[in-house]
């Protein structure tokens, strides 16, 4: 049982040696990707020397018992432990999807709904934005597009996680499953008869890539300058510091104009880039990914939704684990761990059947 980790704890102890040569933390990126690695190995490790050591134990506990009857008692509670930690194993050793340790980029655009769904969009960043708060989750700002009332045309931010997180406690980890059409149902601050409207806004969350997973060659790039512009059109910058990339290969096309610099846009701009090209690269590649893909937003149309926020009856529901709760006020605070779990379980326990019936 579990032989296969015993390879990973070759890897493990291979990774190890590699985190105390010096010449390792020359090159950044390989070494975030070796701590990475040997973050995300070391529960197995741990969980796998717990689950052995627990067996020597109830052997002697179980040899013991012959002369004093309370081994007995300590033998059984041991083999409830070792269950315990088989089942942890198994949950552990269940292919996960290789971006999980990744950080993540969140874009959130208006859709029907014209200002209203753009004020919407500004109560889903407020709420992600605490909800990274809640997570010590670091977030930047790196595009942005205001609506005349003070919600978000669309905006995109990166979130970052501080440290090497735990397996499954990545930012990507905890928000991939947010990307889809979220619908609101509430009395609109420009109705005046007090109707209750029906908009929606689409979440799109991407892996953050890093130059080590998407290499781009700078002749497959179109890089075209313009003048940022706010609400309405008026111009903010009187310089050409916008920056729009066109990946010609692929035909994506990415533009920022929040910061002043146009060195600082094409960073930013290059960031979304390879984030959107190692989505792709991963859709051609996996159908299943694909699939996953295409379900996070197709069109910001109100049919297409996977959340609904009511806010008449202080209701939120996500429609693809049936999860209901009452506290909508509390939500759009930032306490989404409840239906993010539920997300989660409803994955994990999907991935456990596919395992089980190969």
């Amino acid at each position: 049982m579990f032989e296969a980790v015993e390879t990973l704890k070759a890897e493990y102890a291979e990774l190890e040696r590699q985190m105390s040569e010096p010449e390792l933390h020359s090159d950044q990126a390989n070494a975030r990707r070796v701590g990475k690695r040997y973050a995300a190995l070391a529960p197995v490790v741990r969980t796998y020397d717990e689950w052995l050591q627990t067996g020597d134990d109830i052997e002697a506990a179980r040899e013991l018992a012959a002369e004093d009857p309370a081994f007995a008692e300590e033998a059984t509670r041991l083999t409830g432990r070792r269950e315990e930690l088989a089942e942890r194993l198994q949950t552990l050793l269940v292919p996960r999807d290789p971006n999980d340790d990744k950080d993540a980029i969140l874009e959130i655009k208006a859709g029907e709904g014209g200002d209203e769904s753009a004020l919407f969009a500004g109560d889903l960043l407020k709420m992600y934005l605490k909800y990274a708060e809640s997570q010590n989750w670091k977030t930047e700002v790196l595009d942005s597009a205001e609506s005349d009332l003070g919600g978000y045309k669309s905006i995109t931010v990166a979130v970052k996680a501080k440290g090497t997180p735990e397996p499954g406690e990545a930012p990507y980890a905890k928000l991939k499953f947010e990307g889809g059409v979220h619908r609101v149902q509430r009395v609109p601050v420009t109705e005046s008869q007090g109707r209750i409207h029906t908009s929606a806004a689409g979440v799109l969350v991407l892996p953050e890539a890093e130059d080590v997973d998407v290499e781009i060659d700078p002749n497959d790039l179109r890089i075209d300058v313009f003048r940022s512009s706010g609400p309405g059109g008026q111009s903010v910058n009187t310089t050409d510091s916008a920056v729009r990339i066109t990946h010609l290969p692929t035909g994506i096309v990415v533009s920022m104009q929040n910061e002043k610099s146009q060195l600082q846009n094409r960073e930013q701009a290059m960031r979304v880039l390879r984030a959107r090209l190692l989505a792709a690269a991963q859709e051609a590649a996996d159908q299943e990914a694909s699939d996953a893909r295409r379900s996070q937003i197709r069109t910001v149309d109100r049919s297409e939704r996977v959340r609904t926020y009511n806010f008449p009856e202080n209701r939120f529901s996500d429609h693809r684990v049936g999860y209901k709760a009452h506290n909508l006020d509390q939500v759009l605070g930032g306490d989404l761990e409840p239906v993010i779990k539920a997300l989660t379980d409803a994955d994990l326990a999907a991935r456990l059947e596919a395992v089980d019936s190969q």
